[in-house]
């Protein structure tokens, strides 16, 4: 193919909430020319770091034929996921919003990008008894003139982002492209060449940071629960004779880092000792500690209350965790790779079960490792 150093790729970005997503393409060379969320505080911090090109509203009223919206070459969003996380319940496609993927497919359907990837927890690959996944896949791939389709599950820790977080990338790709991608390697931890960055190294000098670093204010019995529960640990570290002693609660509850280790995941909504906490100080998490645990630069400024910021920095795809995949893709827009006969390769692909595909790119990955 014809190299084209200069190209610029231009993203649409469904579902673009705050932004990490659209931020970690944007480092490597994308240009966003188009984006939505509903949420009008998710809206304006994306518009107060990223620009103008976001547009509020909802989704499902907006044409993707419209001539306000421009053409691109990939299409970016996490649809939303709460019907299909691991720890709430799971609807799935018969969840109230599990169905506004389809929304997504709209758009891939009327702007026919050369490559869209959609972002989502790791709920989705068991939602449904797994028929979730299974169909979400095959709508991709029935949208004219083809999509090979390739979903993983990534744990953004072994791409350099501080923190044990698992989401599902559905990356697909135009047949006629020609373009036969393969999901990058991971570059931290026991199958990169290094170690994972801890939630220490993560947090080091945040204290100094003023955006979004308001302490919150914790009753005295939480911080007495709290000097009973050791590094890493949780609320099941709080003896149980003692008069502080919680049970039957998830494994987030109460959970303070390990700073020799990536934090676990941050998550974005929740009471009851859900929002992460520091060690050696016996208190939560500021939202700007969230935000570094979340490879968002110190610059990043996050707009609304305390309880919005968290929301958003916990909705939030890390945008270091995707550079690497912005990487991997960037070939297919200037150019500068081997033709490939993906609708051979889509002939041996398509009727392959969603967990067979994974397991194939895991040894896809291996391979180009070893090579």
């Amino acid at each position: 193919m014809t190299k084209s150093k200069s190209c610029v790729p231009k993203i649409i970005s469904l579902f673009a909430g705050c932004g990490g997503l659209d931020l970690g393409f944007h480092k490597q060379g994308y240009d966003v020319v188009w984006a939505n969320d509903f949420n009008e505080w998710a809206a304006a911090t994306y518009k107060r770091n990223l620009g103008s090109v976001m547009h509020c509203g909802d989704i499902e009223k907006v044409n993707p034929k419209s001539k306000s919206i421009p053409d691109c070459d990939l299409i970016l969003g996490g649809f939303p996921c709460q019907d299909f996380s691991m720890i709430w319940k799971r609807p799935g496609l018969n969840g109230e919003r599990g169905n506004l993927y389809k929304s997504f497919l709209r758009f891939v359907d009327a702007k026919k990008p050369k490559a869209f990837i959609a972002e989502n927890v790791k709920g989705l690959l068991t939602a449904n008894n797994g028929k979730a996944i299974e169909q979400i896949v095959t709508d991709f791939e029935k949208i004219s003139p083809g999509y090979i389709v390739k979903p993983k599950l990534y744990n953004f820790a072994d791409y350099g982002v501080p923190q044990f977080r698992e989401r599902v990338l559905i990356v697909g790709i135009r047949i006629d492209t020609g373009f036969d991608f393969c999901h990058p390697r991971p570059t931290h931890g026991p199958a990169g060449e290094k170690d994972h960055v801890t939630a220490g190294e993560a947090l080091k000098g945040a204290e100094k940071i003023k955006l979004n670093n308001e302490r919150m204010n914790i009753a005295a019995k939480t911080a007495k629960m709290l000097q009973l529960i050791p590094e890493g640990g949780n609320f099941t570290d709080v003896p149980s004779d003692s008069p502080y002693y919680v049970k039957g609660m998830i494994s987030h509850v109460y959970r303070r880092i390990h700073r020799n280790e990536p934090a676990k995941t941050i998550i974005a909504a929740g009471g009851g000792g859900t929002w992460g906490y520091h060690y050696p100080d016996p208190r939560p998490l500021t939202n700007r500690e969230r935000a570094r645990l979340q490879s968002f630069p110190d610059d990043f400024e996050f707009i609304g209350s305390v309880a919005e910021v968290r929301r958003q920095i916990g909705n939030a795809v890390p945008p270091q965790g995707v550079a690497e995949l912005a990487k991997a893709l960037m070939p297919l827009f200037t150019g500068d790779y081997e033709y490939t006969d993906l609708q051979e390769v889509y002939s041996k692909f398509k009727d392959i079960p969603v967990k067979k595909r994974m397991e194939h790119i895991l040894e896809e990955q291996t391979i180009a490792g070893a090579v």
